[in-house]
């Protein structure tokens, strides 16, 4: 599978290489290095680039390359998901990913890296499994390891690892148990010069954070759910429900995660998502929250609508909040110019 990991910089710099199968040489970067010069901008290199006994997969993303090497043919898009998967723990572990950072935190990336690949493969990409294997990194921590010779490396496995839900681990416990969906939506759109719109694409995803007590089992379904085309779920959906049933039924990981990824085409031209029950299983004292709506792809904002889409106004939306509630957060709304989020968290 995966050999090794370059991350090269803005300027054309390797400052960080990961080896697991075997150390392939750096000259290997050259073929991308000659495509990076032939491309007008960074986000127009090619996301494969093969050579005479390589393939080189890449992301660019927060000014750094983040380049694959393998040796025999693998799904491309199996690669390229781990490596934005990387670039999503480093996020989260270190608040940024960026080349300081990294360079800062170097000791810890390379414990992570050996964790989420086993001999090439993927093993643990989950975050909050990850965090019990390797600590993240904090002030004090640091000053404990320098002076005890000590690493953040855990003292035994993850407890979700040995079960049948490895994304999440046992024994969680909240005081207020919580849960926040935000649906984020890109809009690709033809307006002609009256303002009509003449053809329309939506890209869309679901995040989620859930602070939920246990072992919960979550059902989310939707309005319309014929009009979700290539969509990717979390291993923690049940994939057989969905298509026997189109309801999203899982058990999801703690913290942060993304749901599920989706893609509206232009002939569709009805309500796109709309959330309109949501239940919580097993909590003492827990509520079913309301209609849900998430309002995307109204009459504001699709194909033949007669208004620019980006016109749109995303009214706050509630979450459902088991036990006491703390307020709401919207649902977070699109913007054509890319992933900026419309109100507040």
């Amino acid at each position: 599978m995966i050999h090794s990991l370059f991350l090269i910089n803005s300027s054309g710099d390797i400052f960080l290489e990961k080896h697991w199968k075997s150390v392939v040489s750096r000259s290997v970067c050259d073929y991308f290095f000659e495509a990076q010069e032939r491309a007008t901008e960074a986000e127009n290199v090619p996301p494969v680039i093969p050579t005479p006994h390589h393939y080189l997969l890449s992301v660019y993303r927060h000014k750094i390359f983040f380049v694959a090497v393998i040796q025999t043919e693998v799904p491309p898009l199996f690669v390229i998901e781990f490596l934005h998967r990387v670039v999503d723990t480093f996020q989260d572990y270190f608040g940024v990913c960026s080349e300081p950072v990294i360079k800062d935190n170097v000791v810890v990336v390379y414990e992570v890296l050996e964790e989420m690949l086993d001999n090439g493969f993927p093993l643990a990409t989950e975050s909050n499994i990850l965090k019990e294997l390797i600590k993240p990194p904090t002030i004090l921590r640091t000053v404990v390891n320098t002076i005890t010779g000590s690493t953040n490396v855990g003292d035994q496995l993850p407890t979700g690892q040995l079960s049948v839900v490895p994304w999440r681990r046992t024994g969680v416990k909240y005081t207020n148990n919580e849960a926040y969906f935000d649906v984020i939506e890109e809009i690709d759109a033809i307006i002609d010069k009256s303002g009509s719109t003449i053809t329309a694409e939506i890209q869309g995803v679901i995040d989620a954070c859930v602070k939920l007590t246990g072992m919960p089992d979550l059902t989310l379904s939707f309005m319309n759910p014929r009009l979700l085309d290539d969509v990717s779920f979390h291993p923690c959906v049940r994939f057989k429900r969905w298509e026997s049933e189109r309801i999203l039924s899982f058990i999801p990981p703690d913290g942060n995660f993304r749901l599920l990824s989706y893609h509206v085409s232009a002939q569709k031209k009805a309500e796109v998502v709309k959330v309109t029950r949501d239940e919580v299983r097993g909590f003492p004292g827990g509520s079913v929250g309301k209609n849900l709506p998430a309002n995307a792809g109204d009459a504001g904002s699709i194909p033949g609508s007669g208004r620019p889409p980006w016109r749109r106004k995303w009214p706050p939306t509630p979450a459902f909040l088991p036990g006491k509630s703390h307020g709401q957060r919207s649902l977070a709304g699109y913007s054509p110019r890319g992933h900026k989020r419309v109100g507040h968290d």
